[in-house]
């Protein structure tokens, strides 16, 4: 599963740490202004997940992807770049989901509080979240986009996306001993060669332009379908999260 390659694969080689997407395109440079960058420091080395903005202080990524020390760039088009719209921001606070298990990978869901708040322009600004916890229909057509890997040794630095569909339950249930529909979704057609894949972990999976799913784990090939949490489930979680962390600012 991916959660347990990502570690492995971006100890390779300085080239093999990002890439694109699986059966994507380039994504038009900062048409997708909530997208983040995460790099993060943790006990075996550094590795890099993606994120999201969902609020100026918070961004929204994977539990899997906690580290002892976190950066988030966001407004990047060229991650390999130093481009005049990015803005590097240290995380002041990682928030994983109580209940994340590495293990079983429910609740791979984590907020990262800024230490600074983002400046909202047209190539920053955050994405929506979903109202009400309201499933999505199988079928639903959704984009993913990040600078994840294709391949151990195939890398892009600039964002890339996808469309994948939204598939029924029992597709994820075949594939995966640990699914849980209650709080995962099943997303990407089996018969199409269209994934996220290494290095998208905690990414957003965007449907009418609200964040729906986070990328969490899925097939050690980048074989579709993938599994990723289900924010809606997680509704009264981030809001009190991020009610009782905005009362406190840094000096």
């Amino acid at each position: 599963m991916w959660p347990l390659l990502l570690l492995v694969a971006f100890l390779l080689s300085p080239r093999a740490r990002a890439g694109q997407i699986i059966g994507g395109r380039e994504a038009r440079p900062h048409s997708r202004p909530y997208m983040a960058y995460i790099q993060i420091r943790s006990p075996v080395g550094m590795k890099v997940c993606g994120g999201f903005l969902v609020r100026e202080d918070f961004v929204m990524t994977a539990a899997h992807c906690l580290g002892s020390q976190i950066n988030v760039i966001l407004g990047a088009h060229n991650i390999r770049t130093l481009e005049s719209t990015q803005q590097r921001i240290p995380v002041l606070r990682s928030i994983p989901h109580p209940g994340y298990s590495q293990q079983n990978k429910r609740n791979d869901i984590m907020l990262l509080q800024l230490a600074n708040r983002a400046q909202r322009n047209r190539f920053v600004r955050p994405v929506p979240l979903p109202q009400t916890q309201n499933r999505l229909r199988p079928g639903t057509q959704c984009t993913v986009a990040g600078w994840g890997l294709i391949g151990l040794n195939m890398r892009t630095d600039t964002l890339q996306c996808v469309q994948l569909r939204v598939q029924r339950d029992r597709v994820c249930r075949r594939r995966f001993m640990l699914y849980y529909g209650r709080t995962q979704i099943c997303v990407g057609d089996p018969r199409q060669r269209k994934s996220a894949f290494l290095g998208d972990s905690g990414g957003p999976l965007v449907c009418s332009n609200v964040a729906q799913g986070v990328v969490s784990y899925g097939d050690r090939m980048g074989t579709p379908p993938a599994v990723f949490t289900r924010i809606s489930s997680f509704l009264p979680w981030i809001r009190r999260t991020m009610r009782r962390f905005q009362e406190w600012r840094p000096e």
